[in-house]
Formats: C-alpha cells, structure tokens, sequence
C-alpha cells in the first residue's frame, strides 16, 4: 500500500511541475512562461524636420560656422540655471535630450521654442508631438530675451 500511495505521489508531483505555460484562476489568466524583455534604446519618435521654422520671430537663422565661445559660456549659464530640471545633454528626462538637436531641427524652431514655447505647443505640429511623446509635460516659458535665447542656442551647439 505504501509503494502505491509513493507512485502516486511522485505521479502527481511530476505531473504538477511540468510546463503548464497559462493558467486560468478566477476569470484572469496568468502566463507563467518566462518572457525575454530586450531594453529598447528611447529613441525621439518625431520625425525630423529641418525646414520647420516653428511659430515666432525667429525666421531663417543661419548660424556662423565658428562658435561663439563668450556667448556659449552665457548659455551654459542659461541653461545650467533653467532648462537642466528638464534636459540633458545625451539622456532623456521629462524633455528630450539635446545633443545633436540641430541635426534634427531648424535653428530658428529651436530658438521659438525656447523663446516662446506656449505658442509652439499650441500651434507647432513638431511641439505636439514631442509634447504628446514625453507623456504632455508641457515646456514651461522662461520668459527669456532675444539675447537670451541666442545664448541658449550657441551652447546648444557645444554639445
């Protein structure tokens, strides 16, 4: 009696520990196969657009091939002081990344945006979507002069 309630046991134990892959328990179901995840790069899904000036007073800015160092170094300040809560260089945060901005944007829409960024996500298709893909955070205005703002995109051109 006892060798048959073993076999039993050991039937039933085996039986219990093969790959049963789904289960259903009280209406759900449960998959308890191990799955591989693959980390995905975050990657900008907006298309890029170097002809899309964006909604403002900057029209047609072309920059000069050297940078302005003095002027890079007052944007680094600019940026160090207001736009680092948001941004960094090589990573996304609550906005994206800014290195290589100017290989995916105009100048000029760089400079409205950082200008004037409540018109450009009200009327800028680019902004939507960037704002539609970092979960709608909206770019808070800094209410930066022109100056300002021109100080912001040298240094951006330092990255």
């Amino acid at each position: 009696m006892k060798k048959i309630l073993s076999i039993l046991a050991i039937g039933a134990l085996l039986s219990s520990c093969g790959e049963k892959k789904e289960e259903k328990k009280g209406g759900f179901e449960m998959n308890r196969a191990k799955t591989e995840k693959k980390a995905e790069k975050a990657t900008e899904g907006v298309v890029v657009d170097m002809d899309n000036d964006g909604v403002g007073p900057f029209k047609d800015i072309t920059f000069p091939e050297a940078i302005d160092t003095e002027l890079a170094e007052a944007g680094k300040a600019q940026f160090n002081t207001i736009c680092t809560a948001c941004h960094m260089a090589e990573q996304r945060m609550i906005g994206p990344a800014l290195k290589g901005v100017y290989d995916r944007r105009s100048p000029a829409w760089v400079m409205n945006m950082i200008s004037n960024p409540d018109k450009m996500l009200k009327e800028d298709p680019i902004a939507k979507a960037l704002m539609k893909e970092y979960n709608n955070a909206i770019m808070l205005n800094q209410n930066l002069s022109d100056e300002d703002t021109r100080a912001v995109a040298e240094y951006l051109r330092t990255l």
